[in-house]
């Protein structure tokens, strides 16, 4: 009420924007999911190293000397067993296998919460861009607005000093001429507006305001500064990085599987006389010979290693190139806005001379509009390199790998991912304390949605 009493608005910053679209971003909450499936698989592979205990009951009926085909059968001259029981098993010895599959799960989830990180910045990137861009636009729309205006007085002054004999109808059909393209470049900044506009919406998820000037990012000095940090904070670097060692342990769980394996059972049964029995056993197996098959999964995993290595490699250089092309987009955006701005200066003395000399009757109707279109232009460039500047300084930002809600000091509650993990990892029963705050858990991150 205290706003609206004084007539004050406050503008929307840019980092109001990266925070509403890091809060309502459907992408990143789609992988938060697959973060969380993930973490899961670390949980089954736990479960592997603890007993299997099962149930199983079973009714089974049969008929004394059977007869040939078509004979019939009473129901008191049947046999009838039930029974009722309980198996265990538990792995003692697998040569570390289980083992292994829980440490490559482990990885492959540090690599997944890399490319969540990979997402958030896609995200938040895709923000700045379209933030940006209404901006820009807003700026096109109201120097067209303003050019408009300017040619309407002209072609006033024009249609007067015709009038009196001063100039010709040229003179006024050129002004006529360029109000009618003033009109229609108006109509086409309005209809990019409006383009952009639902950019807006569509990546921060609400319809943009009142948007206040954004500022550079803060960046390294250098270029060799900006790649040193991108080779060891980008989330593309460090997931290519845990992948090569899910697949190095996946080598090692491939030689596993050639070795024996030693497992405990038991079994406690009770039938329809109330009769039990119990068996317990010791099995020891290992393979001879299966064709050839795990000899095949063990090159095909060194295979995997070989590719995940070059994929990291591969990795590496393109962050290395992004990070290259970054800084010379941002030092030729920064340069074009030095050298736009020296053109709006020149442009405005010209402009204001050129008209002061037409009241005079030394300068024609054209030389006045030509002297406010090359004005219109320097600044409609001055808006855009001023623009891209501040869009190349978080490209930068991003290609280094530091363009998150955190890194950003963003106002917004951070996704701790490793809350999640914790709750899992030991793979909890649902009947347990821990499992009950899992489901809780659950069931607010399915509020939230």
């Amino acid at each position: 009420m205290a706003v609206l009493a004084t007539g004050t608005v406050r503008a929307e910053t840019l980092a109001d924007a990266l925070a509403w679209g890091y809060e309502t971003s459907g992408l990143i909450e789609q992988n938060r999911a697959l973060l969380r499936a993930a973490d899961e698989d670390v949980a089954q592979a736990v479960a592997t190293l603890r007993p299997i205990v099962n149930w199983q009951a079973n009714l089974s009926t049969t008929w004394p000397d059977p007869s040939p085909l078509g004979s019939s059968y009473t129901l008191g001259e049947a046999a009838v067993t039930a029974g009722l029981g309980l198996q265990a098993s538990l792995t003692l010895w697998d040569s570390g296998a289980r083992e292994l599959g829980v440490e490559a799960q482990k990885e492959i989830v540090l690599a997944t919460r890399q490319s969540l990180l990979s997402v958030e910045q896609q995200v938040l990137l895709r923000v700045v861009q379209a933030y940006m861009e209404v901006r820009r636009v807003r700026a096109f729309v109201d120097l067209r607005q303003n050019n408009l205006r300017l040619i309407t007085q002209e072609l006033r002054a024009a249609q007067d000093r015709f009038d009196v004999g001063e100039v010709t109808r040229t003179d006024v059909s050129l002004a006529e001429a360029r109000l009618a393209a003033a009109q229609s470049q108006l109509a086409a900044e309005q209809g990019a507006l409006a383009r952009a506009i639902e950019e807006y919406q569509a990546a921060v998820g609400r319809a943009p305001g009142s948007l206040a000037p954004a500022p550079l990012a803060r960046l390294p000095g250098s270029l060799a500064e900006a790649k040193a940090i991108a080779q060891r904070t980008h989330p593309v670097i460090l997931q290519a990085q845990h992948e090569v060692a899910a697949a190095e342990i996946g080598i090692a769980r491939a030689r596993a599987a050639t070795r024996p394996t030693v497992s405990l059972g038991g079994q406690l049964r009770i039938d329809q006389d109330f009769e039990e029995s119990a068996a317990l056993s010791l099995t020891a197996e290992g393979p001879i010979y299966q064709g050839g098959r795990l000899a095949s999964q063990i090159r095909q995993f060194m295979a995997r290693r070989d590719a995940a290595r070059a994929g990291l490699l591969q990795a590496a250089r393109q962050v290395e190139q992004n990070v290259g092309n970054a800084w010379s987009y941002l030092e030729s955006a920064r340069a074009g806005r030095l050298a736009y701005e020296a053109q709006v200066r020149a442009a405005q003395t010209a402009f204001d001379g050129v008209r002061e000399e037409a009241t005079l009757g030394a300068r024609t109707t054209l030389d006045v509009l030509n002297a406010e279109q090359e004005l219109l232009d320097a600044r409609a460039n001055l808006i855009s390199a001023e623009v891209d500047e501040i869009v190349a300084s978080y490209t930068l930002l991003s290609a280094m790998g530091l363009l998150t809600a955190r890194d950003l000091g963003l106002a917004v509650q951070l996704y701790d991912p490793t809350v999640y993990y914790d709750l899992v990892d030991d793979a909890p029963s649902p009947m347990s304390e821990q499992g009950r705050a899992l489901d809780r858990v659950l069931q607010a991150i399915g509020a939230d949605r």
